[in-house]
């Protein structure tokens, strides 16, 4: 688990920093903490086999880490070339941990590239025990009139469709005792009015892994789904999609955002033989915003 005190954390305001989506974390001020020098690991997923999306940077590279140091070897998507020097490095901290690591890089937006992953994964690793669908798209936009029907399709294609395109081609390959963790928001419970397409999405997923859940328990596959709803997230896609990002996260409860380290835990318990009577749930982690 995580170590570092969350007063540690810098808190608001940052630093006004321009980047264009999805962005890059070696220029963010701060620079986001994934757990690279915390997180320690007690071989909770021992030679288990992880494929992530947006295992770049964020919460999936965070993620990424501290699943390989729980000794799963771990397969992590990205979008393209923009993203390549944090997903070696993301590389880099999973063989650090004495795991294999590979990266796919491409656009999840195709149902043939969702396809593509899993059939590389399974051709690499034989299986895939445990399924994060994490990667997220957003932009804010302050007038209704100005989201396009293109930005919203794009939305909930890279949100939602690629979620469906990789449970529907992995499942054959996810073992007895699997589980697949979906990424949503706090916008699910409370959404900004800024993000429409965004928080609709993230809504979205939590009833795609509900209807999930409840389907792969009736039909007794012995998969679990579940979902995780993290509050404001210090990530590379907020200096590159929110104007005002110098006050991100200060409206939260505990008035910062999140690090990516802070979800890392929640994912790897998920995921775990810990959380074996857990499916269909969402668990949030949103710096006490109440989700009720």
């Amino acid at each position: 688990m995580t170590s570092k005190e969350s007063q540690n954390y810098k808190m608001p305001p940052f630093e006004t920093q321009k980047q264009v989506p999805p962005g890059v974390e070696s220029i963010m001020d701060p620079i986001p903490d994934h757990g690279e020098e915390t997180y320690v690991g007690n071989n909770l997923l021992k030679d288990k086999i992880v494929l992530i999306t947006g295992g770049d940077s964020g919460i999936g590279k965070a993620v990424a880490i501290a699943m390989a140091r729980e000794g799963a070897h771990v397969v992590i998507g990205y979008k393209d070339s923009i993203e390549d020097a944090d997903a070696l490095n993301t590389l880099a901290w999973i063989e650090k941990a004495g795991s294999k690591g590979a990266l796919l890089p491409g656009d999840i937006r195709s149902e043939e590239f969702c396809r593509f992953m899993i059939e590389e994964t399974v051709a690499e690793f034989g299986r895939i025990d445990i399924l994060i669908n994490n990667a997220a798209y957003q932009m804010s936009y302050d007038n209704l009139e100005d989201i396009s029907a293109l930005e919203w399709n794009k939305t909930f294609e890279t949100n939602l469709s690629a979620m469906f395109y990789l449970v529907k081609h992995a499942l054959a390959h996810i073992p007895t005792g699997g589980s697949i963790i979906n990424t949503t928001s706090v916008n699910a419970y409370t959404p900004n009015p800024s993000l429409i397409p965004y928080a609709a999405s993230k809504a979205a997923i939590q009833n795609f892994t509900a209807s999930l859940a409840k389907k792969f328990l009736e039909e007794g596959k012995g998969i679990r789904v579940n979902a995780v709803a993290p509050g404001p997230v210090w990530t590379p896609l907020i200096p590159s999609t929110i104007p005002d990002h110098e006050g991100f996260g200060s409206k939260s409860p505990m008035g910062r955002p999140a690090q990516p380290a802070e979800l890392a835990p929640v994912y790897v318990f998920l995921a775990s033989p810990q959380a074996s009577y857990i499916s269909g749930a969402t668990i949030p982690v949103t710096g006490g915003e109440i989700t009720i």
